[in-house]
């Protein structure tokens, strides 16, 4: 880049900043439960404020220009979408990588299909990482945990396509509590003074309440939900269970989706089945046994178990009554209903 591209990108960085710094001082905020986060409502969602995450967000939303040919996995945080973006990497790919020598046998799916909020626009823009993204050919494989309503108008009228996943509000709960204790203990390892003393119980009142990041859940979902039932074509609707129930099937409609259908002969020669065990939680976990994720993340933290029903471990027979009733209450009429269990 030259002179007057820097000054223009140092320009733009400094103008959202100031905008964070006015939002900060307006909107709503609360800290998490046993904890020293501090969260931020933005445009009816919750992020944090430490960690620059919500800055990373308006950054984001401010300067994203979509192209048509963009894939871009949305969904909230801990519901498959780390198992998705190995599958659809690997798909996209297939033709350009023998499954035995894919990239993903030497690289975390976070590192080939790149996360919005968290890699490229982070404390890196206004150079991206690990490459700008005008630099990146078609199709871009991307990723955002934010809400259907919040993402840049270039992603709703551009013809990119959206792959939604989620997973059921318990199994979702528990598998946040346990990355985001990681999450904490980084900080606590930084010697920064931030409480770590959060319970699941803390994280179960903050997710009921709506106070959950990237959250409410409920609405995050329906967000999506809504759409892919108003825009089939633009968004397509998964679920962490019924993928993990017929992985085959679900990745068929997946390739089906982006316009890159197997063909007879693929499915013949057993190209699905070999992309599905490429992409399992025991590969995944063998591949990324050591490393780290943007410097700060384990690259082991992201592959825990991925069973389906494991809160039953965890929750307690009130918890699920509760969670029970709110979902409901929440999803009532919306055609929408989760499988809690295989």
């Amino acid at each position: 880049m030259n002179q007057n591209q820097n000054q223009t990108m140092d320009e733009m960085c400094k103008e959202v900043q100031e905008e964070v710094e006015k939002l900060v001082k307006c909107l709503p905020k609360v800290t998490q439960r046993g904890s020293s986060f501090e969260m931020i409502k933005y445009q009816d969602s919750w992020y944090f404020i430490t960690g620059n995450l919500f800055r990373n967000v308006v950054t984001f939303q401010k300067h994203f220009v979509a192209k048509h040919t963009d894939i871009i996995i949305t969904s909230l945080p801990k519901t498959g979408s780390t198992w998705l973006k190995s599958l659809l990497f690997a798909v996209v790919n297939r033709a350009n990588h023998p499954i035995n020598q894919s990239p993903l046998l030497t690289c975390h799916p976070q590192e080939l299909v790149y996360s919005l909020e968290t890699d490229v626009y982070s404390e890196a823009f206004p150079y991206p990482r690990p490459h700008h993204l005008n630099e990146v050919k078609p199709p871009r494989l991307l990723s955002t945990h934010v809400p259907y309503t919040s993402l840049p108008e270039s992603i709703k009228t551009s013809e990119c396509r959206l792959l939604y996943i989620c997973r059921n509000p318990l199994d979702t709960l528990v598998s946040s509590y346990y990355f985001f204790q990681e999450y904490m203990k980084k900080f606590q390892e930084k010697k920064q003074d931030f409480a770590t003393k959060r319970s699941l119980g803390d994280t179960f009142e903050d997710f009921c309440n709506g106070k959950s990041l990237f959250g409410p859940f409920f609405e995050h979902v329906l967000g999506y939900w809504n759409m892919s039932l108003e825009r089939p074509d633009k968004v397509l609707f998964l679920k962490y269970e019924d993928l993990k129930n017929d992985p085959e099937l679900h990745l068929k409609r997946l390739a089906e989706f982006i316009g890159m259908s197997f063909s007879p002969k693929e499915e013949n020669e057993g190209v699905i089945k070999q992309i599905v065990e490429l992409c399992c939680i025991k590969t995944m976990k063998e591949v990324n046994k050591s490393g780290v994720i943007n410097k700060f993340f384990e690259k082991k933290s992201y592959f825990r178990k991925g069973e389906v029903g494991d809160w039953t471990n965890h929750l307690t027979p009130s918890m699920v009554e509760r969670m029970n009733k709110l979902m409901e209450a929440k999803l009532e009429g919306s055609g929408l209903s989760f499988k809690l269990l295989s």
